[in-house]
């Protein structure tokens, strides 16, 4: 039984981080059809944010994270403003480019700032500390991943439906063109999105470091593959689809490592497989929609 306990603590608190991801990437692909490829890559600095910060300037554990998470959405609106917002009007492969050149440089100039040497992301006590539940032995931090998720969700959901700025995400969303005609502020509203969905990222990579403690400046390619794939899964696009592939995804990866330890070196080839599958029943996804694209 507490086997069961704790495969199944740790499924929700991978799957609870591989939505929080995802929600970045549906939310910027909901508003620009774009796929945000260097949404890992952002991930990855706020690792490194949060190590100098804790490590190098000395901050308490609580001002280092609210500095990482809000550097992190800054680098977000920087790169939305920088390379993205130029070729906003451009054909659609520019832009797609362009987010790839954004990862490969976020991962270079990690590499030249702080080196290709592995670095251990700090451990806060208060969170990887352990405690007792049904006989098992776990770590605070897979309680906590779940609980912030859903409290992320629950603030993002209500930003959405009863906020001015919630409401013109989902029109520029909806329709792009007709959003800008009825005076909708395309820049503030694109921004604002970047900025939600890299501060999740960060808050993410804060609850990945504790869990998976290394850093390096590819720290945040797979995570931020799998992450896609949960977007994908769910319904790109929609945010409860975003939760509902992140939750699917971690929770069937662990689960069936666990029910055969054998197959744990084939864990990541497995989102792909899932992802196939999927994509071949639903091709839209989970909860996604059939849409028509412009030409």
């Amino acid at each position: 039984m507490s086997a069961i306990i704790q495969h199944l603590a740790n499924a929700l608190s991978v799957g609870s981080l591989y939505a929080l991801m995802a929600i970045g990437y549906t939310m910027v692909y909901g508003v620009l059809r774009l796929i945000n490829f260097a949404h890992g890559e952002i991930f990855m600095m706020a690792m490194y944010i949060v190590f100098f910060g804790l490590t190098m300037f000395l901050m308490p554990w609580y001002v280092s994270f609210i500095v990482a998470i809000l550097l992190t959405a800054a680098l977000g609106v920087a790169a939305e403003r920088l390379a993205y917002r130029p070729l906003r009007d451009a054909p659609r492969i520019s832009i797609l480019i362009s987010a790839i050149a954004v990862s490969y440089f976020l991962q270079n100039l990690a590499t030249v700032l702080f080196g290709g040497r592995p670095l251990t992301f700090p451990q806060v006590p208060l969170f990887t500390s352990m405690i007792d539940v049904g006989g098992a032995r776990i770590s605070r931090l897979l309680i906590l991943t779940p609980a912030v998720t859903a409290i992320l969700l629950i603030a993002l959901q209500y930003l959405l439906k009863r906020t001015k700025t919630g409401m013109a995400m989902r029109a520029v969303a909806r329709d792009y063109d007709a959003a800008r005609l009825m005076g909708v502020d395309l820049n503030r509203t694109i921004a604002m999105t970047f900025f939600i969905g890299s501060s999740l990222a960060g808050v993410g990579a804060i609850m990945w470091g504790m869990k998976y403690p290394q850093i390096i400046p590819t720290v945040g390619a797979m995570p931020g593959v799998k992450c896609f794939i949960a977007a994908v899964l769910g319904g790109i696009g929609s945010v409860a689809g975003a939760v509902v592939g992140g939750l699917a995804l971690g929770i069937a990866e662990v689960l069936i490592v666990a029910a055969a330890p054998a197959l744990a070196g084939y864990r990541d080839a497995f989102a792909f497989v899932l992802l196939i599958i999927v994509l071949l029943v639903k091709p839209t996804g989970l909860l996604g929609e059939k849409t028509t694209e412009k030409v």
